[in-house]
């Protein structure tokens, strides 16, 4: 043999080591230690999270996503489908639950139908993490790894901690954390996908069970769904021979989970230009991504994987990382975790690193780049799991070498010990960390039994009378320190889905943007926002005139006149603007007092490359017209009122613009127009009016989520089909093996073998 052999036969054996099976019974009984492992982890997050079950208001994204868990329980209850419903409470509104991912809304929604919604969503976040190592053990398994590899990547998996904080990490999602809670639904696929998927390239079977991961996986975040996808562009060239092959089999996976998830992405896709791009956070790195140096600093340093503590994770993934390089050239599956760890790194650096060349990735605008070190993470603990098996194995055999009749089931025992000292730094951070975590929900717990108690007598005044929107401040000004315990009043009214004005950026919503330029001290901005009750602190005095309605404790409600939702007016002008730009070009009129005067900028949309000139002086301050009746009711997506027009002028309805808003004006159907910043109007003549505004979803789920059942329908059914054509032409070969053989995959390697039976 000569060396340029002997090469690929050393790695091999390298890489083999931390997947050995035990020879004779021992292999059944590394099957349990390994699940065992496994189950450890999985015991330890039960333990350490179950203060995530209490019922508590969130500080923070977690307040937004359980109040989408009630809309979809409320909405399903009354027999309609969120997806085409308007979410009322954020952004003067929005059909969110298009425009956002929304599927893990949906599904504990449906839950929530049983359980109640709140208790269902708190269930969710407790088991999703609690059991995400058993994802990662999954994963593992379907990447080569062995037991002893799986279980070792399984049993790091909760201990992950990173300086950005928004990873596959507790802190993105518990209480104390970001709260990104669709993300989490992900995190569990994801692993999952990308196993099934590479799998099915590598081996060509299991394309259904691969679509339909990728696919919930698109569905339940969209940049977790991106790198679902760009694995599958990648994987077939280092999946080895016959390339053709792979890459059939790839596109298989590809189109078939785009398909799949039509019902997602057609509908963003057409739907997109009324989904206001996030203004106030471009060109940061939380949109752009941290740039290559930024990543790659954390990543050496042990801050992408090992943040505050020793780098006990960053050093086994990178003992992974080498026995994976150097089993390159003969094992696919090691080819397979490098090349995704390449792409995930790539899409991670960003727009930063990249510039303009991220166009080329469809949606580009809309990505948070930043988001793209979860890849990381995960590929990192794949690999981790391999350098800590590989190391656990070498020490174990070294011990039964060096020390007479030493037996195997000490070596065994003393490699767990070693395990346990090298990650009690993480095991005693994360400790503390959930400690904390629980302590922070008991004290807000107590603060709402009280607190809350007497905001809640202000919060029921609101939602008996109704009539507009609610402000309390927002992050920007004094509304970051006018607390319920330590969550902000902003956020708190979420928790009680009161309709309000301030916590902002939370939607895709044309207002969304403009809502973040929003001057509290500007009375024509009350008009604008559909603002009627303001709450702020004790003994402070209202920002604009208002009339104090009720104290309760530290918190008075006080009233704004005005006509809450729907308003009279006339058109003085027009500025263009796009969804790029919507809130920059809102700027002018915000402050300006034109509402207060009933007088509205048309917005030419779809436009917005040059400057508008100065704004127009309304000569008169006499109201063209009054709304003398209204009755709205957003959460059905309704809204009627009775407007008295002294001459020609326009009906604005206070929710942000989208087409799927019809009107009627005295019974006959008007169309639409949008008024700066981007809300809803519609022409009314001189005199008495009626006027409905409407709000008509998207109307073609139906038919996308049919051709999403017929793709899984006919994967399924592709197998059996040429199985049975297979065995027409073949008749020698009824099982399907040739001369009765059985295929099996190598604990690592790439390829199927035949063994005869």
């Amino acid at each position: 043999m000569t060396a340029a052999d002997a090469r690929p036969a050393r790695a091999s054996a390298i890489a083999r080591l931390a997947v050995r099976p035990l020879p004779g019974g021992r292999g059944r009984t590394a099957s349990w230690c390994a699940w065992l492992a496994a189950a450890a982890a999985v015991g330890w997050n039960l333990v350490n999270l179950r203060a995530l079950t209490l019922s508590v208001p969130y500080d923070n994204d977690s307040s937004m996503h359980e109040q989408m868990v009630r809309f979809a329980t409320a909405r399903l209850r009354a027999g309609h489908l969120p997806l085409t419903s308007w979410f009322p409470f954020l952004g003067e509104g929005s059909p969110q639950f298009l425009h956002y991912q929304s599927l893990p809304a949906l599904l504990t929604g449906a839950l929530g139908l049983l359980t109640g919604p709140d208790v269902a969503f708190r269930w969710s976040l407790y088991l999703l993490l609690s059991l995400w190592p058993v994802s990662v053990y999954l994963a593992a398994r379907a990447f080569g790894a062995g037991r002893p590899a799986a279980a070792a990547s399984a049993a790091m998996a909760p201990f992950l901690m990173s300086a950005p904080g928004v990873g596959y990490e507790q802190g993105a999602y518990v209480w104390l954390g970001y709260g990104v809670w669709t993300q989490l639904w992900a995190m569990w696929t994801l692993p999952l996908a990308w196993g099934l998927s590479w799998r099915a390239i590598r081996d060509g079977r299991g394309y259904l069970p691969a679509v339909v991961a990728t696919a919930l996986t698109v569905a339940l975040h969209f940049e977790t769904g991106y790198l679902a996808l760009a694995a599958l562009l990648v994987w077939p060239l280092v999946a080895g021979r016959p390339l053709a092959a792979r890459l059939r089999r790839a596109a298989v996976v590809l189109g078939g989970s785009l398909v799949a998830s039509a019902w997602v992405i057609v509908p963003l896709l057409r739907q997109r230009p009324w989904a206001a791009v996030n203004e106030p956070l471009q060109g940061t790195g939380l949109v752009n991504g941290y740039g290559a140096r930024q990543v790659m600093d954390w990543l050496f340093t042990g801050q992408l994987l090992d943040a505050g503590r020793l780098p006990v994770i960053t050093v086994c993934a990178a003992l992974g990382l080498a026995l994976a390089w150097l089993a390159w050239s003969a094992e696919a599956d090691a080819r397979a975790l490098l090349t995704a760890l390449a792409v995930c790194l790539l899409l991670a650096f960003g727009r930063t690193t990249f510039g303009s060349l991220v166009t080329v990735i469809p949606g580009s605008a809309d990505i948070f780049f930043r988001r793209f070190t979860m890849g990381v993470q995960l590929v990192a603990l794949l690999l981790a799991g391999r350098g800590a098996a590989w190391l656990a194995a070498r020490c174990g055999r070294l011990l039964e070498a060096r020390v007479l009749r030493w037996p195997a089931v000490l070596s065994a025992a003393a490699v767990l010990v070693a395990a346990v000292a090298v990650l009690a730094p993480a095991w005693l951070q994360l400790d503390a960390y959930d400690h904390q975590d629980g302590a922070a929900i008991a004290v807000q717990q107590r603060a709402d039994a009280a607190q809350g108690a007497e905001l809640g007598r202000l919060i029921a005044v609101i939602q008996r009378d109704g009539g507009g929107r609610t402000y309390a401040g927002m992050p920007s000004n004094w509304g970051e320190d006018f607390m319920v315990g330590t969550v902000p009043v902003f956020k708190y009214l979420e928790s009680q889905d009161v309709d309000e004005v301030g916590y902002t950026l939370r939607t895709a919503s044309l207002m969304t943007d403009p809502e973040y330029y929003f001057d509290d001290s500007d009375p024509s901005d009350y008009r604008l926002f559909g603002i009627r009750y303001l709450i702020i602190p004790a003994g402070d005095k209202p920002p604009v005139p208002a009339r104090l309605a009720m104290r309760s404790g530290p918190y008075w409600l006080w009233t704004i006149a005005g006509d809450g939702y729907v308003q009279a007016g006339q058109i003085v002008g027009e500025i263009s603007a796009n969804r790029t730009n919507v809130g920059a070009r809102s700027l002018p009129l915000l402050g300006s007092g034109l509402a207060a005067d009933g007088a509205y900028l048309s917005v030419n949309y779809g436009s917005g490359g040059g400057a508008d000139g100065p704004l127009p002086t309304v000569r008169t301050t006499s109201p063209v017209g009054t709304v003398s009746a209204a009755r709205v009711d957003l959460d059905d997506g309704e809204a009627a009122a009775t407007v008295r027009m002294r001459r020609p002028g326009v009906a604005v309805l206070s929710a942000s613009y989208d087409p799927g808003w019809t009107a009627t004006v005295n019974g006959r159907p008007e169309p639409v127009r949008m008024v700066a910043p981007a809300l809803v109007a519609v022409d009314v003549p001189a005199g008495t009016d009626h006027v409905v505004f409407s709000f008509h979803g998207y109307g073609d789920y139906p038919e996308l989520f049919a051709l999403s059942g017929l793709t899984l329908v006919l994967l399924a059914a592709a197998p059996v089909v040429l199985g049975r054509a297979k065995r027409r032409r073949d008749p020698g070969t009824g099982d399907g093996f040739a001369a009765r053989g059985q295929v099996s995959i190598g604990a690592v390697g790439a390829e199927p073998t035949v063994r005869s039976g």
